[in-house]
């Protein structure tokens, strides 16, 4: 994939706190949103993976906030699935102003639990592997 799968929101004035500015939690659900609509479009639905018995657990987010965002700001939400070995993935994430500032950047690690086994699949790409119709879309 050449460039990072991103979606656009908008802040609503709903998700600002007592300073005019977006609260702290709400990055960390445009990330979550941005991870399953980046799923969705390489064909990966959560009813996929229940199916499969396996669920994604988010094990360590960082935010890094770099600028503030206000009510009415657009934002583009990256999202990039680094995979290695083992048991865990990474997820680097920024969100980005329409003006091209980058406000916040999201780092992730996660991996897929066994939903009857309770533990981490052995192979976090498995998953994915055996569900994506776009492999691309997932740096796979």
């Amino acid at each position: 994939m050449d460039k990072d799968f991103a979606v656009r929101v908008t802040v609503r004035g709903y998700e600002t706190d007592a300073q005019g500015h977006l609260n702290q939690a709400v990055y960390l659900q445009y990330a979550e949103h941005a991870r399953w609509e980046l799923l969705q479009a390489a064909g990966v639905r959560q009813a996929d993976l229940l199916a499969k018995g396996v669920g994604p657990v988010a094990l360590e987010t960082t935010v890094k906030y770099l600028r503030e965002l206000r009510a009415g700001d657009e934002v583009d939400v990256s999202c990039r699935f680094v995979w290695t070995e083992g048991k865990i993935f990474r997820v680097a994430q920024s969100i980005t102003r329409a003006d091209g500032v980058v406000a916040a950047e999201v780092t992730c690690v996660g991996g897929f639990l066994d939903l009857a086994q309770r533990r981490l699949v052995e192979d976090a790409r498995e998953p994915m592997t055996a569900l994506a119709s776009d492999l691309g879309l997932l740096g796979l």
